[in-house]
């Protein structure tokens, strides 16, 4: 390996590896590993990061004292604010709505549009977005939305799915919500112009996921979320909603009663703070990726960084589910310049198969995440038939060009123009070749507690999308995260409008949530040196993107 010569994007001792796979191409066409039983399932899980030693602590402070969270994700909770109160001064109202939407992804540009349809005036509406407008997970998703519209198919089926591939720890009532309103969102996509596949009959074209037992994933090539996020955000501007970017909100504000009453944002240009005063506030902030959890490379976008469940938090917010955390089986681990970055789950569901390095096909292509990730973890570093990167990192092979062979030549073209696109930067086809995966840190399955309307257990503060907890229990299902978004961006836009209506201008704004919080903290001599949210990801030194992964 000290010569080695690159062919073709491969170094040649690689591409010896991929003769096995070609090799044993044909004698798999026909062939895939049954699907595990419980038990199996089971005992595969305990080599999945959450279950490996180390990793968690228990929440000292809080609603959620004495629950296990990554360390991470504790270290935001137990954190002091980035401000300090004497240097906000809450007279100066700098921006009046009713309704403030904190976030502009899916999640929190559905809750605008629904929130103006339930009679909120755009003017008295008020999205503000960390970054640029749309610079969120949802643009990245690639694979596609679940909804259970075909007449084999029912929510009631989609909703069993989604229960058991969650570990049966899902939010009973607000599963039923997603699962009963996804049909809709699909029918509202295509109203505002989306362009989701079909097939020849005009139906829509629906393709399996993992953990699915019917055929249910609508998608728009692999460019779903920046489809579905393309027409609703066109919407919104016309509707013309105001919107900030570049303006992260850093506290949320409160009145005498407890009561969200706003936030405190600051300009990331200036770093200066302004104060948003409004009757009702909609967190919709995402996940936490960008924390990269036990080292793991991440698929998510540059601003997710945990910042709304640490404000809802703060502001006395229950959290649930806080132990799980989601990796995607197929992350790219070659070439080093894109590792992290999403491989589909739609690759495996037309056809593409995980191979070893003997040319072995180990595993059902579509457990649910959790298991095919564990399954993957298993290969390369207990069975010990993963395939060795120059950079150390250890893989598997996706037999990409296995779709071709089910499908028909041109089928990864026409249905994986993006990936296709990506590999081809390095000299990689993936139609004749493999390429090389490993699981990456994906989803933030917990997080803030709700009702099927979007409440939370603090007046004045409702969630939608990655930030919330309960749909998804321990384990999101390929399809549900847009979904989740859309369902809870609409309910939340709605519930949101009806509260403002009924809730009167906050009065006595305040930092008093903010002051108790951090007498927790100083109860439980937790130091002041950690700042929270984080609002951007640190890479100097030990962080940064190609580090080894600490679990292993």
């Amino acid at each position: 390996m000290s010569e080695m010569k690159y062919i073709k994007g491969y170094p040649e001792y690689m591409r010896d590896l991929i003769d096995v796979v070609n090799k044993t191409r044909i004698k798999r066409k026909d062939y895939s590993p049954p699907a595990m039983s419980a038990k199996e399932r089971e005992e595969v899980l305990q080599v999945h990061p959450d279950f490996a030693p180390g990793g968690k602590r228990k929440i000292s402070i809080g609603l959620n004292k004495g629950d296990l969270a990554a360390n991470e994700v504790v270290d935001l909770l137990e954190a002091y604010p980035v401000i300090e109160k004497e240097e906000i001064d809450l007279s100066k109202v700098h921006y009046n709505p009713d309704v403030l939407i904190i976030g502009g992804g899916l999640a929190g540009t559905s809750a605008a549009i629904w929130c103006n349809n339930q009679g909120i005036p755009a003017e008295k509406i008020l999205l503000v977005n960390k970054l640029r407008h749309g610079d969120a997970n949802s643009i990245m998703a690639e694979g596609g939305t679940q909804a259970a519209d075909r007449p084999n198919d029912s929510p009631l089926i989609h909703y069993l799915d989604a229960m058991g591939g969650g570990h049966f720890s899902n939010k009973p009532d607000v599963l039923k919500a997603l699962v009963e309103d996804a049909p809709y969102i699909m029918h509202w996509l295509v109203e505002l112009g989306a362009m989701i596949d079909r097939e020849e009959n005009g139906e829509f074209a629906s393709k399996w996921g993992g953990g699915t037992s019917r055929r249910r994933m609508h998608a728009c090539r692999d460019y779903t979320g920046l489809e579905e996020f393309r027409v609703i955000r066109d919407e919104f501007r016309n509707r013309k909603i105001p919107a900030l970017e570049f303006y992260p909100a850093v506290e949320l504000l409160t009145d005498a009663a407890g009561r969200v009453a706003g936030a405190v944002l600051c300009n990331l240009e200036t770093s200066e703070y302004e104060i948003v005063k409004a009757k009702t506030t909609v967190l919709a902030t995402g996940g936490f990726g960008r924390l990269h959890i036990r080292g793991f490379p991440t698929t998510n976008h540059y601003g997710a960084t945990a910042d709304g469940i640490v404000l809802a938090y703060r502001a006395g917010a229950k959290l649930r589910d806080t132990d799980t955390v989601q990796y995607h089986p197929t992350g790219a681990a070659f070439p080093p310049q894109i590792i992290g970055l999403l491989l589909t789950e739609k690759l495996r569901s037309m056809g593409a198969q995980p191979v070893n390095v003997d040319g072995e096909a180990f595993v059902f292509p579509l457990e649910p995440r959790d298991v095919e990730a564990a399954s993957f973890i298993r290969e390369c570093y207990v069975r010990d038939k993963g395939i060795l990167t120059p950079t150390g990192m250890r893989g598997i092979w996706l037999d990409t060009p296995l779709i071709e062979v089910k499908n028909g030549k041109g089928t990864i073209e026409s249905a994986f123009p993006g990936m296709k696109r990506m590999f081809e930067r390095f000299d990689i086809d993936m139609a004749t070749d493999p390429v090389l995966v490993f699981p990456t840190l994906h989803y933030q399955n917990g997080g803030v507690e709700t009702d099927p309307e979007g409440k939370t257990n603090v007046a004045g503060l409702f969630v939608a999308g990655e930030i919330s907890g309960g749909v998804h229990g321990k384990n999101r299902l390929m399809g549900n995260s847009t979904l989740d978004c859309m369902v809870f961006g609409r309910r939340a836009g709605i519930y949101a409008a009806e509260d403002a209506k009924k809730a009167k201008t906050p009065k006595n704004l305040s930092l008093k949530h903010m002051a108790k919080y951090i007498d927790m903290l100083k109860a439980a001599r937790i130091k002041s040196e950690r700042k929270a949210p984080m609002l951007l990801p640190d890479y100097r030194g030990k962080a940064v993107l190609a580090r080894m992964i600490d679990v292993f």
